[in-house]
């Protein structure tokens, strides 16, 4: 079985080669103060692969850092992938390195989910199907730089998501009621203020800028969805299924919103 400690499926900047700030590009717009193609090094990354400004991302404009996460694919790919030797003591390997990294991102994101549905107690029935698939994806990880090279994940997903879906509906089904669906919803901008929202299907849904404050989102889908500075200010997510770090962090909030277990307040949240 994989690893799939909490440490192995966060980003572990000390042990990664700087990769999302080299391989990955962004264009200059609100979330990035500059243009930067893949490939490229950031501007701001350091002779020992770290951020200099990394105390003061959001201030000095690059924001969009600030919410992403690799889900551990970082140290993954530069230690075991890799040996442990980086693109810059061997620049022959860069363009690989740079290919198998958001591979092995999406790999990581899989296990993440797939860790989270076997804790939950309501999709005890679906524990060994997801074991298996756990292990499939964990071995997938584990493959050769050359192969991972190579590899779609598209499929992997596919086979992946209908487990997601049906643990979705069992962990959702205890919230009691009828739950409801607003999957994909374009819900942007819109004031939702106090809604009941308990045990609704919200994944992959568009909340950018939705006012949230006070909602109750205990037990709701959140896998995929855009909180982008959406108010979270006062929310209960208690038990929020499929919620990540990158989202919280992407999204306004303050003391009085309620966390899952294992989630950090962002510091920018209002105190």
């Amino acid at each position: 079985m994989p690893d799939t400690r909490e440490s192995a499926l966060r980003g572990d900047c000390a042990q990664c080669f700087g990769l999302c700030c080299v391989a990955l590009p962004f264009a200059k717009s609100a979330d990035f103060a500059a243009d930067k193609s893949a490939g490229d090094p950031c501007r701001n990354l350091q002779d020992d692969f770290r951020c200099g400004i990394h105390a003061r991302l959001r201030p000095s404009g690059f924001q969009g850092c600030t919410v992403y996460d690799c889900f551990g694919a970082g140290q993954r790919v530069s230690q075991v992938t890799f040996g442990g030797v980086s693109w810059r003591e061997a620049p022959e390997t860069a363009r690989q390195m740079y290919e198998v990294f958001p591979v092995v991102r999406q790999l990581h994101e899989l296990l993440r989910y797939l860790t989270e549905a076997l804790e939950r107690p309501a999709a005890r029935r679906l524990h060994g199907e997801l074991r298996t698939a756990l292990a499939r994806v964990g071995e997938l990880a584990a493959l050769p730089a050359a192969d991972l090279e190579k590899l779609d994940v598209g499929p992997v997903r596919a086979e992946v998501n209908p487990l997601l879906l049906r643990t979705s509906e069992l962990v959702r089904a205890t919230a009691g009621g009828k739950p409801r669906g607003r999957r994909g919803a374009d819900l942007v901008g819109k004031r939702l203020r106090g809604a009941k929202l308990r045990g609704t299907d919200l994944r992959g849904a568009l909340l950018i800028a939705a006012d949230l404050t006070g909602a109750d989102l205990t037990l709701t889908d959140l896998i995929g969805a855009d909180l982008r500075d959406a108010d979270l200010s006062g929310a209960v997510l208690t038990d929020a299924l499929f919620l990540t770090q990158p989202q919280l962090n992407a999204a306004r909030g303050d003391s009085a919103t309620v966390l899952p277990h294992g989630f950090e307040r962002p510091s920018h949240w209002a105190s």
